[in-house]
């Protein structure tokens, strides 16, 4: 899932307060059901986002280079999977996953080839060290800040040793709420992260930074900077 590049956003400054935070549970169910109410609206507008976006390209070209031949790649939070097929048309074994079934429904039928899973990033449909890779593109920004630790760790468990783990995500420190989105009513939180945070609850996990890029917004996509991390499986 890769936010809301193409339609208006409320800025909310902070996360919610403790006393107003919903239960986890509640939250991904809220997730889930925005992104299955715009699936099919998504899949149209970001089918061939990666042709301009060169950066998320070669970053994506980086990781398949580095992982293990014939190890799957997982592209997690894949969305209607355009990324998952970039990755396959590139060589790569892409196994799509996401929180949302009208989501993965699409990637489906618009992606035979690809295998597709529906799951969530704390409890990921995979075997322990199933995957060489993982891409998990704008795809931690739906969780809370306490669930990012809880979320490497279990990327960390489905890697094989030395696997790669790429991320991006927008920075900074506030929550954008979507309320309408291609004109269905929804409730998403998008919560942006600092570099630096990303990187300490990552080592924490289990992971060794590769690399640390940071980009503008592209034509087209909301003004916001935008960071990448890539890191290796450690231990």
């Amino acid at each position: 899932m890769t936010g809301p590049d193409h339609e208006e956003i409320i800025v909310r400054p902070g996360a919610r307060s403790d006393t107003t935070r919903r239960p986890a549970g509640g939250r991904r169910d809220s997730v889930r059901r925005g992104y299955d109410a715009v699936a099919e609206k998504y899949a149209d507008g970001f089918r061939g986002e990666l042709a301009g976006k060169p950066l998320d390209r070669a970053l994506l070209a980086c990781l398949i280079e580095q992982t293990e031949q014939g190890a799957p790649i997982a592209d997690v939070g894949c969305g209607p999977g355009h990324v998952s097929a970039w990755l396959a048309r590139h060589g790569a074994t892409a196994v799509g996953i996401d929180l949302s079934a009208g989501m993965v429904a699409v990637g489906r039928r618009e992606y035979p080839q690809i295998e597709f899973r529906e799951g969530n990033l704390l409890d990921l449909p995979a075997a322990d060290g199933e995957f060489g890779a993982v891409a998990a593109l704008y795809s931690i920004i739906h969780l809370e800040s306490d669930e990012l630790a809880g979320a490497f760790k279990e990327i960390h468990r489905v890697l094989r040793p030395a696997g790669l783990l790429l991320v991006a995500f927008h920075i900074g420190s506030e929550v954008r709420h979507l309320a309408q989105w291609w004109g269905r009513e929804v409730d998403i939180d998008f919560r942006f992260l600092e570099v630096t945070d990303v990187t300490a609850i990552m080592e924490r996990a289990g992971f060794l930074p590769q690399a640390q890029l940071e980009r503008v917004n592209y034509p087209g996509e909301v003004e916001t900077r935008r960071g990448y991390l890539l890191a290796r499986r450690t231990s």
